[in-house]
């Protein structure tokens, strides 16, 4: 990186952090919202992957005959490296969540490029496959989280819709709701299937809610799998 380079990334740092505004983001920025093709769902999960809930989410998914992409946190999978083959072995798809969970805004150009090198790094020798797909903690992109990310052959991928699941009143009912109010054809799911970053035992109602906005998919003939068959929409 030059000096002119790094000035330049220090300067803007904080400014697009706006993209974490959902509905400004989706309609001017669809390829990071990740819209993709009208009749697919993308499924994505964050922050595992976690011992405790993340094989319930994988039986649940393989009961319904559905695949997934999953943003890990390289800090999680070192600890659980074997769940990290599981799901590679399961057929979802396995993407950059970065190392630790720490909003990218407060981090500078080379803490934010040892972060996100570290996690695919570390998911790459796991799987034998270079993760493709990186999400920031907080959806918070920053100017240093897309050069970074470009060096490192990672495409920042977003959502356009979530389940607010991490919360302590979240339920399955609340999910659903939270989710589908703003879900259409070609839209992107966000849930989590572990509480490390939220509060105990949140995982249970996203659990309850998956089955529901399964169903509710296929009611409205959409295909849900992961990210790498979402098909792209045009867009900046």
């Amino acid at each position: 990186m030059t000096a002119l380079t790094t000035a330049a990334s220090l300067l803007t740092h904080p400014f697009p952090a706006t993209t974490t505004l959902g509905p400004a983001r989706n309609r001017v920025l669809p390829g990071l919202a990740a819209r993709g093709a009208p009749d697919h769902v993308a499924l994505t999960f964050d922050d595992g992957p976690d011992p405790n809930s993340t094989p319930r989410f994988l039986d649940l998914l393989a009961a319904r005959g559905v695949h997934a992409t999953f943003f890990l946190l390289g800090s999680m999978a070192e600890r659980a490296p074997g769940l990290v083959h599981e799901l590679h072995a399961a057929g979802h798809e396995i993407a950059v969540h970065g190392w630790h969970h720490r909003s990218l805004l407060f981090r500078g150009p080379r803490a934010t490029h040892t972060d996100l090198a570290r996690a695919r790094d570390f998911l790459a020798g796991l799987t034998g496959e270079e993760p493709r797909l990186f999400r920031p903690p907080y959806g918070v992109m920053t100017t240093a989280a897309h050069l970074s990310a470009r060096r490192l052959n990672l495409r920042p991928t977003l959502w356009t819709s979530w389940g607010e699941d991490w919360t302590a009143r979240a339920t399955s009912t609340s999910v659903l709701k939270q989710v589908t109010k703003d879900l259409h054809g070609g839209g992107t799911i966000l849930l989590h299937d572990t509480d490390c970053t939220a509060k105990p035992n949140s995982w249970h109602s996203t659990l309850g809610a998956v089955p529901l906005l399964l169903d509710h998919c296929e009611q409205r003939g959409w295909k849900v799998g992961p990210l790498r068959e979402h098909g792209r929409v045009s867009g900046r």
